[in-house]
């Protein structure tokens, strides 16, 4: 499979993100429409998100700048393959 380089697409692949994440939060939350619901998952994606950010941007920067991770599968066989 080659890279994804049309701007346009990418462009387009965000919105598709930003899409599911909007629909699938709101359909948790009409589900159980409480305050603790609405935290538990706004922290939940935070911390995701802030995995992500150290799995690709801290750990390529700042731990190990020679290995370039191409998906959250190559960093695990990265953490993996460290002694």
């Amino acid at each position: 499979m080659k890279d994804l380089a049309d701007a346009r697409w990418i462009k387009l692949k965000a919105v598709l993100f930003l899409v599911i994440g909007t629909v699938s939060a709101t359909l948790l939350i009409l589900e159980n429409p409480t305050v603790k619901e609405a935290v538990l998952l706004a922290l939940a994606v935070w911390a995701f998100c802030r995995f992500y950010y150290f799995a690709f941007y801290v750990i390529e920067r700042y731990v190990d700048p020679r290995f370039r991770f191409s998906g959250l599968g190559s960093f695990v066989s990265y953490l993996l393959k460290r002694k």
